[in-house]
This record gives C-alpha cells, sequence and structure tokens, in this order.
C-alpha cells in the first residue's frame, strides 16, 4: 500500500513537470503566432515562394499542437494514477512512447536546423536589402514592421545601416537621415545621421535574429531534455502501477 502511494506520488510530480512543461510550450507557441513586430513576417512578404520560409512561420503550430499534447498527457497521467485505471494509464504510456520517439527525430531537426536559419538569413540578404531601398519610408506596413523589429531586436537595417541608403526614407529627408534605432547613445533626435550611424555601430538585424535564434535553440534543447527525462521516469512508474493494479485485481 505505502509502495502503491509512493508511486501515484511519483505520477503526479512527473505528470505535474510534463503539464508545466506543457503550458509552457504553449505560450511560447502562441507568442510567436501573435507577435506581428517579428522579422519574420518581413521575410514572408518578401520571399513567400521560398518553402524554407513557411517551415518557419509554422513553428508556432507545431509550438501549440506539442504544448497542447503535453498538458492533455500530464492531466492523462494524473487522473489514471487517482482512479487507478489500467486503460488510462496504457493510453498514457503509449502515447508518452509515441511522443518521445517524436521528440528524438526532431532533436535532429533541430541540430541541423540551426545551420539552416543562418543559410536561410543570409540567402535573403539581396531580397531584403531591395525590399527597404524601395519600400521604406514609403509603404506604410513595410515602414512599421521595420521599425517595430528594429526596436524590439535593437538592431539596424538587415545588415547595417547602409541598408537605408537610397530608401524613401532617406532621399526624402537631404540623404544624410537614418531610422533612431540605427543610433545608440549618440544621438537623442528621432533620427540620426551617417556620422552618428557609424560611431554607433548598431548590429544589423540579421546577426540579431540570427543571435536569438541560437539562442532559443539552446533553451527548447534544454527544455526538451528536462522533458525527455520526466517523460522516461511517467513511463517506467505507469507500467509499474499498470502491473500493481492488475495485480489486485
Amino acid at each position: 500500500m505505502c509502495c502503491s502511494g509512493f508511486l501515484k506520488m511519483m505520477m503526479f510530480i512527473f505528470n505535474g513537470g510534463i503539464f508545466v512543461a506543457g503550458a509552457t510550450i504553449l505560450g511560447l507557441g502562441v507568442w510567436v503566432k501573435v507577435d506581428s513586430g517579428s522579422l519574420l513576417g518581413i521575410l514572408e512578404n518578401v520571399a513567400d515562394a521560398q518553402s524554407g520560409l513557411s517551415m518557419l512561420s509554422s513553428v508556432s503550430y507545431l509550438l501549440i499542437a506539442v504544448g497542447a499534447v503535453l498538458l492533455v498527457i500530464g492531466f492523462l497521467g494524473c487522473c489514471g494514477a487517482v482512479r487507478e485505471s489500467r486503460c488510462m494509464l496504457l493510453t498514457f504510456f503509449s502515447i508518452v512512447l509515441i511522443i518521445f520517439i517524436i521528440e528524438v527525430a526532431g532533436a535532429v531537426v533541430l541540430l541541423v536546423f540551426r545551420g539552416f536559419a543562418e543559410d536561410l538569413l543570409r540567402s535573403l540578404e539581396e531580397e531584403v536589402g531591395t525590399n527597404i531601398e524601395q519600400n521604406y519610408g514609403k509603404d506604410d506596413s513595410v515602414t512599421s514592421i521595420w521599425d517595430a523589429t528594429m526596436e524590439e531586436l535593437k538592431c539596424c537595417g538587415y545588415k547595417n545601416y547602409t541598408d537605408f541608403d537610397g530608401s524613401p526614407f532617406n532621399t526624402a529627408q537631404g540623404g544624410n537621415v537614418y531610422p533612431a534605432t540605427c543610433c545608440n547613445s549618440t544621438s537623442s533626435m528621432d533620427t540620426c545621421s551617417e556620422r552618428d550611424a557609424q560611431i554607433s555601430a548598431v548590429d544589423g538585424c540579421f546577426h540579431r535574429l540570427l543571435q536569438l535564434i541560437e539562442d532559443n535553440a539552446v533553451i527548447i534543447a534544454a527544455v526538451a531534455l528536462g522533458i525527455v527525462a520526466l517523460e522516461i521516469a511517467a513511463m517506467v512508474v505507469s507500467m509499474v502501477l499498470y502491473k500493481d493494479i492488475g495485480n489486485k485485481a
């Protein structure tokens, strides 16, 4: 009886961790989906024919789906332990096993994706630069998205401030004015001059976005390892409980 109570407690702990992890991933997926200021929105407008971008835009749906499944798994495991339902425990074990296999495959894809992301972003350099030169300061949608992106990532242009050379925003003000985000403490104005932009040397959004992807990849990998450990432990405990309940019957 004591052993059974201990196993139930362990199931609560393991599935509580899975439930929290699922809620975190679900929240991350929702955040990625509703983040209208993301640079990915610009990239989709510039090169929507490239399959790589469609894969990037579907990441939010994948995170939401995985988070929702983990929430269901955590709830199912707790209920199966409390009600001592062999059917629920077996269902729990089967689902977790399938998720475990998918996660192993996903870890391999993530490692490949880190290199793919840099190649993809570099390949878009010319197109994004052309988009800025033709539309920044003329197209309100493009301008607002770029302003929000540069403000959020603390960056300037795609490569650097020179991306704005010849843009409607730049030429309308004499060719020596750049967005305020292209300057740091060297300027307190809403815009900055070419000299201030050179001195500030603010990184381009390409470098900041790549760093963001790499940092998040490490975080996601760490969270995934924790989830895998919880899932393995939960599968072992669920099978022990399954067998124990069967012996009682």
